[in-house]
């Protein structure tokens, strides 16, 4: 377990993932990393109440300690933090309970990677409105409206191109994989040629206009580099 950061990273968005369940915890730690985001995890409702000020906890509601209800009440009495359970119960009585508890969101498992960071972007957009922009120099990406700018000027991009630059600019400098930006971009079990992806980045680079933007790091992957 690692220590419980005194300050968010200033940088980026900090998530608590409150799971007991290792393997989901696991991959719900790795996908939020590959977002951007700053992830920390706990397996107990105590641990998590004892943690610091994250901007957005992920909470199981079957925990071992304690009831994870209790825990959602405890920690919105005390935090803004955007709160979005992540739990098996789907009852409407479960998702009522939650909600006036306080939670901000309520996602049942099994679920989409993909759906759920729309539902912590969405949550993010109540609660911090300018959560959805990323910028890197001249570059804009919107996530929240899918647009992207260079300089103040638009940048038409296909569904696919707008995945692959918002998987780069979460973390610019970062040399990310072929197959985590084939997952991040098509599907999770992505077992499709990776030439696919050099097609469109390709492409990507032609419409930015920086042709050197994203670099090609031979057999390891790609990053965004500066302007």
């Amino acid at each position: 377990m690692t220590v419980p950061p005194d300050t968010a990273n200033a940088a980026g968005t900090s998530v608590l993932v409150v799971e007991d369940d290792h393997s989901i915890a696991t991959q719900l730690v790795r996908a939020l990393a590959r977002g951007g985001y700053q992830v920390d995890h706990v397996v107990t409702g105590q641990e998590a109440l004892r943690w610091g000020d994250p901007d957005v906890v992920l909470l199981d509601l079957e925990l071992p300690d304690t009831d994870g209800v209790h825990v959602c009440r405890q920690l919105r009495q005390r935090s803004a933090a955007a709160i979005i359970v992540v739990t098996a119960y789907g009852e409407e009585s479960d998702r009522v309970t939650a909600l006036d508890a306080g939670a901000d969101d309520y996602l049942v498992k099994p679920f989409g990677l993909s759906e759920l960071m729309a539902r912590i972007r969405a949550v993010l957009r109540r609660v911090r409105p300018d959560g959805d922009i990323i910028r890197h120099g001249p570059l804009v990406v919107d996530l929240r409206t899918r647009k992207v700018t260079v300089s103040g000027q638009e940048v038409p991009l296909t569904p696919k191109e707008f995945d692959i630059l918002e998987c780069l600019a979460a973390d610019p400098g970062r040399v990310q994989g072929r197959q985590e930006i084939l997952e991040a971009a098509w599907d999770a079990n992505w077992y499709g040629p990776t030439k696919v992806l050099d097609v469109h980045v390709a492409a990507l680079r032609r419409k930015l206009g920086q042709p050197g933007l994203i670099e090609n790091v031979y057999g390891r992957g790609f990053r965004l580099g500066d302007f």
